[in-house]
């Protein structure tokens, strides 16, 4: 791991809080994420389950918890089962947890290794009425292969047939939004590594460089300070390709007189930034981009003092784009006829900001949280508006990632330079 060990407080904290919402005589197990072959003998780069990693603080492969609160037998109530090392694993894979680097990581203190999963389980599950499993429920996942968790319940079911299954995704969903003082300052750590990178290319961006020397800048940065790399594929997408919302092929030239659209950020500790910016490849922008950006830069501020307790996910998106609708208006791309006649179902906006607002940050960058939930305090969400116009070539997005408080709100991102003029200064101040 390239980040510092988290203190096993938040690890515990978020167990109990778990377990405290289990029925009574409960049994609860959750699985590591699977490995997945990148080629004919190698694997892709190991990603923790969230919510494996959100209850236990282990980031490693093969890896299952199970927590039994009213288990007759204390010293199964809480166990964390591991793949144990040997001496080939130590010569070619090198680090994995010892049974007390488990314990102080996790603060679990029945450790014991993946093959006495089975014989445990089933001394004690006997004793147990219901089973929590674990699938993905977040709203923006399309199950479309039999993930490691799926082919459990398969065979849990098989295994026992007659206890009662329940699902553990409710309870993660109504925990994992709710961020704890230490998930703010790993938040924050990943927002600080976002913002230096940043800088960094705003000083090294000019006419005549390719999207992927900007994308080698800025995880040489995230590397640099111990993270452990992009939160998801960066997005460098200059002229043209800034219309493209997922576009992230980042093999073009930036040209004189294009803006390029960065949608990056660092992952840290498994904690995730998320920061969209727009600048002038030239380091200034033409008038008519400036006009556009500070419109979009006007619906991000207008929209970041809409996020606070008790906002209403529908109402907070349909007030946005009346603030967008606004500034389209105002930038000749809609007319009021436009607006008068338009479609409730798909507003006329929508024809140049056509994705959404916010969303909830965490371990997923999609966080795992309730869309019909009203914000309350402990929500990260991201405010990201864009307007892209593929007439005129130009796409502006901006996104910084807000905290909610009891007493309002905080901009994690707001030491990251946003403003058009202090973008500019800094640019052209590296140039002379």
């Amino acid at each position: 791991m390239k980040y510092s060990q988290i203190d096993q407080s938040l690890f515990i904290l978020n167990r109990q809080n778990y377990t405290n919402r289990l029925k009574n005589n409960s049994l609860a197990i959750f699985n590591a994420s699977d490995e997945f072959p990148r080629s004919g003998d190698q694997n892709f780069l190991f990603k923790q389950n969230p919510d494996l990693f959100y209850l236990s603080g282990i980031d490693q492969e093969q890896t299952i918890l199970l927590l039994f609160p009213d288990c007759p037998n204390p010293l199964y109530k809480e166990v964390l089962f591991l793949r144990q090392t040997n001496d080939h694993i130590k010569v070619w894979e090198g680090y994995k947890y010892t049974k007390e680097q488990a314990k102080s990581a996790s603060g679990i203190l029945n450790i014991f290794w993946l093959e006495d999963f089975d014989n445990i389980l089933h001394s004690i599950i006997h004793y147990a009425e219901h089973i929590y499993l674990n699938t993905n429920e977040n709203d923006r996942y399309a199950h479309t292969v039999a993930y490691r968790d799926i082919r459990f319940i398969d065979q849990m079911r098989s295994r026992y047939p007659l206890h009662h299954y329940e699902r553990s995704a409710p309870i993660m969903r109504e925990l994992r939004a709710i961020k704890s003082d230490v998930e703010i300052e790993l938040t924050k750590k990943a927002c600080a590594i976002t913002r230096d990178a940043f800088v960094r290319v705003l000083k090294f961006t000019k006419p005549g460089v390719k999207e992927y020397e900007i994308e080698a800048e800025i995880i040489h940065e995230f590397i640099r300070q111990g993270g452990t790399g992009h939160a998801y594929t960066p997005i460098i997408a200059s002229g043209h390709n800034a219309n493209i919302l997922h576009y992230n092929d980042n093999n073009q030239v930036c040209k004189d007189g294009d803006v390029i659209l960065f949608d990056f950020g660092a992952e840290y500790a498994n904690y995730n930034a998320d920061m969209s910016r727009s600048i002038p490849v030239s380091g200034t922008f033409t008038q008519r981009q400036k006009d556009v950006y500070n419109a979009v830069l006007h619906v991000m501020k207008e929209a970041t003092k809409l996020i606070v307790t008790d906002t209403v996910w529908n109402t907070y998106h349909e007030q946005v784009g009346e603030i967008m609708t606004e500034q389209l208006v105002n930038l000749g791309l809609l007319s009021i006829a436009d607006v008068k006649n338009q479609n409730p179902l798909f507003p006329a906006y929508k024809k140049y900001f056509m994705h959404g607002t916010s969303h909830h940050l965490g371990i997923d960058v999609h966080d795992f949280a309730g869309r019909y939930t009203k914000f309350a305090p402990g929500n990260i969400l991201t405010v990201e508006p864009g307007i892209y116009i593929p007439e005129e070539g130009l796409g502006i997005r901006l996104e910084n990632n807000i905290l909610i408080t009891s007493s309002g709100n905080i901009d994690l991102m707001a030491d990251i330079p946003v403003e058009a003029d202090e973008i500019e200064e800094i640019m052209n101040g590296s140039k002379g």
